[in-house]
């Protein structure tokens, strides 16, 4: 009796001015003993994960910087002006809040990317509705509006865009 395998490995890692990379590779084997099913994973996993890592260490193409380490954009945060940009998966209320709070506090875009991908292994433009809601809850948490002067607004503590 004969089992067919297949290993898929994907990795997609943010750029500078919210873009992105992905790769991803898929092998498929036969094998003839069911014991092997494990080591042979384990082998294919190892393979597939250094193969993509090699091929992402050449990023290819990027945005031209303005000179001061910012990629330009065209208002939605990913530097392509051309109408068939990447899409955000969250709402478009989610969106603008967050490119909102990145603006109102000056906020550099690579690190809201690397905290996107630090608390949930994905990319901003890639956070789900309930992600973007962490997102910004741990935004407004770590830079909290201010009104009257320098008095701090209260905590959102749970907060959701409807």
């Amino acid at each position: 009796m004969s089992v067919i395998i297949e290993a898929n490995y994907c990795k997609k890692i943010g750029l500078p001015g919210y873009s992105s990379h992905q790769y991803m590779l898929t092998l498929r084997t036969e094998l003839s003993d069911l014991s092997q099913v494990g080591p042979e994973s384990q082998r294919l996993h190892a393979l597939l994960q250094a193969s993509v890592d090699r091929e992402l260490q050449q990023p290819g193409w990027l945005p031209p910087s303005n000179g001061n380490g910012q990629h330009p954009t065209n208002g939605n945060g990913n530097g392509h002006g051309n109408g068939h940009s990447e899409r955000w998966s969250c709402s478009a209320k989610q969106q603008a809040l967050i490119l909102r709070i990145v603006d109102e506090h000056r906020l550099d875009k690579n690190d809201i990317e690397q905290l996107a991908q630090a608390r949930f292994g994905k990319g901003v433009k890639q956070l789900n509705t309930l992600e973007a809601s962490g997102l910004i809850e741990e935004l407004f948490e770590k830079h909290p509006r201010q009104r009257n002067g320098d008095r701090p607004q209260p905590q959102r503590s749970h907060y959701a865009i409807r």
